[in-house]
């Protein structure tokens, strides 16, 4: 079984990062979206509500599966019989970005692949932090995002997290 392994802080999903899952999900037998617990960062959603809205979003992707962890992604890989490490790329800046990681992680283990796929042009300008930007003054991000994280960050910002 091809098992790739899509991870990152997910805060919040995106339409863009949806379109690499479930082009991913064409590719391969079992894609495991993978949130990163990080807790030097200071984020909006909490790992459960990411992990929670990540399932909402990718319910009709049988083949993909939502999870959490921390620590280096290539342990968790190995834990989890995975191969393929698969990445998104918006712009030659993320290229210029991710490239350094892949090297790493192949040398943490040169079992390792890291395929990354090109955004499609009607998300290559979408990112979480442009769209927590929005939700805290307000503004729409519908189209943006999928459906339940349009309400969840209308919800967390009317709770008085605008700043």
């Amino acid at each position: 079984m091809k098992i790739a392994v899509c991870s990152g802080s997910f805060d919040p999903v995106t339409n863009g990062h949806l379109d690499i899952i479930s082009r991913g999900a064409r590719i391969f037998d079992k894609v495991i979206v993978a949130v990163l617990i990080n807790s030097q960062k200071q984020s909006l959603f909490s790992v459960e509500e990411r992990v929670a809205l990540l399932e909402k979003a990718t319910a009709h992707l049988p083949n993909v599966q939502v999870d959490s962890f921390s620590g280096l992604l290539v342990r968790y890989m190995q834990e989890k019989g995975a191969h393929v490490i698969l990445r998104g790329l918006r712009s030659h800046a993320d290229f210029d970005y991710e490239l350094p990681i892949a090297a790493a992680n192949k040398h943490l283990d040169d079992q390792l692949e890291t395929l990354f796929l090109l955004s499609s042009p009607e998300y290559a300008h979408i990112s979480s932090s442009i769209v927590r930007e929005l939700g805290r003054y307000g503004a729409s991000v519908a189209g943006l995002v999928p459906p339940a994280v349009e309400e969840a960050l209308a919800q967390k910002f009317a709770e008085g997290q605008r700043s």
